[in-house]
């Protein structure tokens, strides 16, 4: 997580309400004058999330296509060769998101085989010479000078490297604006706070970080690089809206998975199933391309590597358990075996989620209270690992090498299975082969094909229950992290214990068990599936394994499914990101639209030509992101030749802030003319964000001008009937990507308003709902379905 150790608890929540208000208010429902009498009932929402270091204001994002006049008159003026300038910057960009993450992939690799790798060797060389305490001061001193370096580059410099930064981009692309989770800073800290980490020998993966390495390349491209020194191209215009950038994260999403497991398909489907929540074909393609752009790199790097050009990262660097050449066969019995591993993945990821978020609320207390004490937590962790990597390997018993085994037994402290370490010559550790070793190389030795007898049931328990207790106090730490190695770690541990406990009862390798026990704990804990499934064929390249993979990955995520939510969700649920979850809870079909609108403070509205000061004193009293512009004594095209009440549509909130910057005002109240609204406004001038109406100096007179406003309104926002059932304005409201959804009158009839309210993000949250209806609550008919 994201300096996951600090999660916004009930606690942080009321201490920010009440330095607010008695209540909390909707960050876009604030009314403009406060009644005389206070509501009984309001709905609550807290627009407070944690991001980084601290709890952030957060907005949501605008995916919707504000299709005013200034788009439409551009996207008409667009030439044939305008249009394919930018399907090709698209692809270009694609390229580059792939480009970028391969390499840096390959680097982050090669610096932490080499850093770990040499480390590792100087251990051994001292354990070799009986210095054991010169040994154990080395390992823990570099562990602990590695781990210093990855928590101070995040505690001082950028706190949203922390962690493994998938939470955050899944909020993202749900539509959550996350604040500096895509800066240069985040992405410099990343990668040197990952080898760092890697390479210090903690309990935690490079995969995390290299998918939030790849969705800062892709940000940072889409915008021109960073905020300071942005390329004004012109080309690049296209992409400075929402829309766009989201594409690219999710193409920066898909191509770091697949610079972690060299998985090209694995990683378009996990973007696809785990952190995409809006999907196109085109999108696929592109996300499919960066892939395979990513693997060609890391192919090419391999290739290159192979020849003893890059230190000790020849034959390690990269997970990959190639079993293409071993015959897997399995009969009927051995759907028992299959089953239970399926089973026990499922439940003990659920009840490693339920610890974990136990354990990230105690986190959460000790870095409250300052970047010290997140610092020495970081270092208390780093030491306690070094003790028991160094440590257990003493209790385990020494092992005869086996002749009729392929390679050297045992090793001389590089790669491979076998592990001498303080055991006479012909002998070997197994323990020690497990945890003294890169942690992609412990998992090719505990994958390891017809090698039965090549670990003891002593050392296997206690490198389980090790790595349950590092996975769970080291995820939570200010340094970035993945979840993916330690599960796939743990899982592979019982996953031998399991081949060892049913003995001659089935014919598969106790190495395929490993897989099987790292792909059951995976699909408990994160509750992947499909892409999982593939991932796992592309590392182990044996399709004969597809159809007992499936099946533990299905029983595992439906036995978790039955107790908790999946890691990510709750630390999203944690770190309080409003995040819309695909399936509305089954009450939500018991309340309407309306009903929400009418324990919502009024909606504010302005006039298509509207005063200054009106304008001002909107924007100064509330917190909305958007206004509906409303016409009056419009004559209808068909009917009655009577003034009605037109809703022409919507306006945001930082085109009325574009406008007062510029002093775009009229003395009379008029109409512009097209040309006038061109000569002062480019689309591209309201493409940008940001900006406070304190920055803008208005005079008194100034105040008492008008705005036409119709040239800027979006014309076309999404509506919905106030007899509409929340639970179809929710899957609406997620799928097309809205941030105000307007809620009409189910009659039209003089003197009524055309505008009910509006329904933002935090209004259709379930506990924000609950808050004001409790008696929903009764209504419960069980748990959502998945």
């Amino acid at each position: 997580m994201e300096e996951p150790t600090r999660l916004v608890e009930e606690a942080t929540i009321n201490n920010m309400d009440g330095q607010q208000n008695e209540e909390e208010r909707d960050p876009e429902s604030n009314s403009l004058h406060q009644p005389l009498l206070k509501r009984n009932r309001t709905l609550s929402s807290s627009p407070f999330a944690l991001v980084g270091a601290k709890v952030s204001h957060i907005e949501s994002l605008d995916y919707e296509i504000n299709e005013n006049d200034l788009f439409k008159h551009d996207w008409r003026r667009r030439s044939r060769v305008q249009v394919l300038q930018y399907v090709f910057l698209k692809w270009t960009l694609a390229f580059l998101v792939g480009l970028l993450t391969g390499v840096t992939a390959t680097l982050i690799n090669l610096a932490i085989e080499n850093m770990a790798g040499y480390k590792l060797r100087a251990v051994v060389n001292y354990i070799e010479d009986r210095r054991y305490l010169m040994g154990f001061a080395y390992f823990a001193g570099a562990n602990f000078v590695l781990t210093l370096i990855a928590a101070l580059l995040c505690v001082c410099f950028a706190p949203t490297a922390a962690g493994p930064g998938i939470p955050e981009i899944k909020a993202y692309l749900n539509g959550v604006d996350t604040p500096n989770m895509y800066g240069a800073t985040t992405l410099f800290v990343k990668i040197i706070g990952s080898i760092a980490a890697v390479s210090a020998s903690l309990d935690l993966g490079k995969e995390g970080p290299l998918v939030h390495i790849g969705a800062c390349f892709a940000s940072l491209l889409g915008q021109g690089g960073p905020d300071n020194y942005r390329l004004r191209w012109r080309w690049l215009r296209y992409f400075n809206n929402d829309r766009d950038r989201r594409d690219l994260i999710t193409c920066g999403s898909s191509s770091g998975v697949c610079a972690a497991f060299r998985s090209p398909v694995g990683g378009v489907l996990f973007a696809l199933e785990e952190v995409a929540t809006w999907w196109r074909s085109a999108l696929l393609w592109r996300t499919f391309f960066s892939t395979a752009v990513v693997v060609v790199i890391l192919r090419a790097f391999i290739e290159y590597c192979k020849s003893g050009n890059c230190g000790l990262f020849g034959r390690g660097g990269l997970i990959m358990f190639d079993v293409s050449g071993v015959s897997v066969s399995y009969h009927v019995v051995d759907i028992i075996p299959v089953v239970v591993i399926g089973i026990i993945g499922g439940l003990l990821g659920s009840l490693y989620n339920h610890v974990l978020h136990k354990i990230l609320r105690l986190y959460n207390l000790i870095n409250e209270k300052g970047k010290l004490h997140k610092v020495l937590l970081a270092l208390s962790v780093s030491l306690f690992t070094s003790i028991c990597m160094y440590g257990l390997p003493f209790l385990a018993k020494c092992k005869p090498c086996d002749p009729s085994l392929p390679g050297s037994c045992p090793g001389t402290g590089g790669t491979g299975n076998f592990k001498q370490f303080n055991c006479p010559d012909g002998y070997y550790n197994d323990l020690a082969t497990l945890l003294l070793t890169t942690n992609d190389d412990a998992v090719r030795n505990i994958f390891s094909i017809n090698t039965p007898g090549e670990f003891q049931v002593m050392s296997l328990i206690i490198y389980f229950v090790l790595y349950c207790i590092l996975g769970l106090i080291t995820f939570g730490i200010a340094v970035p992290s993945g979840l993916f190695l330690p599960i796939i770690l743990m899982g592979s541990a019982y996953g031998r214990l399991l081949a060892i406990a049913m003995g001659s009862y089935t014919k598969i390798d106790p190495g395929l068990y490993a897989v099987l026990g790292a792909a059951s704990l995976m699909a408990g804990s994160m509750r992947m599936t499909v892409s999982l499934c593939v991932i796992f064929l592309e590392l182990t390249n044996n399709l004969l394994l597809l159809p007992i993979t499936m099946l533990v990955l299905l029983i595992a995520k439906s036995v978790g499914d039955c107790f908790n939510l999946s890691i990510y969700e709750i630390i999203l649920e944690l770190k309080g990101l409003p995040f819309l979850d695909a399936n509305p809870e089954p009450w939500m079909r018991n309340i309407t639209a309306g009903e929400l609108a009418d324990v919502k403070p009024p909606v504010v509205t302005l006039c298509g030509v509207e005063k200054v000061g009106r304008i001002v004193e909107a924007l100064k009293n509330t917190t909305y992101n958007g206004f509906p512009v409303v016409d009056e004594g419009v004559v209808p095209p068909v009917g009655l030749p009577v003034g009605a009440t037109e809703l022409h549509g919507l306006v945001l909130r930082t085109h009325l802030l574009l406008v007062l910057k510029k002093k775009w005002f009229l003395h009379e109240r008029r109409r512009t003319e097209e040309w006038e609204v061109r000569e002062k406004f480019t689309w591209i001038d309201l493409a940008e964000r940001g900006g406070k109406i304190e920055d803008v100096l208005v005079t008194k007179d100034e105040m008492e001008m008008y705005v036409d406003l119709h040239p800027l309104t979006n014309t076309t926002p999404y509506t919905v009937v106030e007899s509409l059932s929340v639970a179809k304005a929710m899957v609406l409201f997620r799928q097309v990507g809205l941030r105000h959804m307007l809620i009409v009158p189910k009659y039209q009839a003089a003197g009524v308003s055309p505008v009910v309210g509006i329904l933002t993000r935090q209004d259709l949250r379930a506990h924000n709902i609950l808050s004001v209806f409790p008696h929903l609550e009764k209504s419960k008919s069980g748990k959502k379905g998945n």
